[in-house]
């Protein structure tokens, strides 16, 4: 049994969202993580049009490998009303949770880990 969280962000795994190629790769790189921190900065403009299908793939990939996910974004009507929706309806994910800093997310991240 680990005695620590295994929690890092998109930034220190040098990965970022910008094509469908990106997702796969993420999800490589976060193997045996127990949660992944996601920043403004680490989402590519395509991420945010949410027709393209990015954020999608994303996030059902992410819970497919039951990777829990806190996505950070100070404002998020942002990018649009549509994505403000996208965030408030994953206010209750057991998985994929939006926060408005990286405070909130270690917090969620930490208190909701998988036993």
């Amino acid at each position: 049994m680990r005695d620590e969280l295994q929690i890092k962000a998109a930034g220190e795994l040098g990965v970022g969202i910008r094509s469908l190629s990106d997702v796969f790769h993420l999800i490589g790189a976060t193997w045996g993580l127990d949660g992944l921190i996601l920043t403004e900065a680490d989402l590519g403009p395509e991420f945010f049009e949410l027709r393209g299908g990015l954020a999608g793939e994303l996030f059902q990939k992410l819970t497919n490998s039951r990777l829990r996910t806190a996505l950070v974004l100070p404002d998020f009507a942002a990018h649009g009303e549509r994505f403000a929706e996208l965030a408030h309806e994953h206010a209750a994910h057991p998985l994929i949770r939006f926060v408005s800093t990286e405070a909130e997310a270690w917090a969620w991240l930490t208190a909701h880990a998988a036993p």
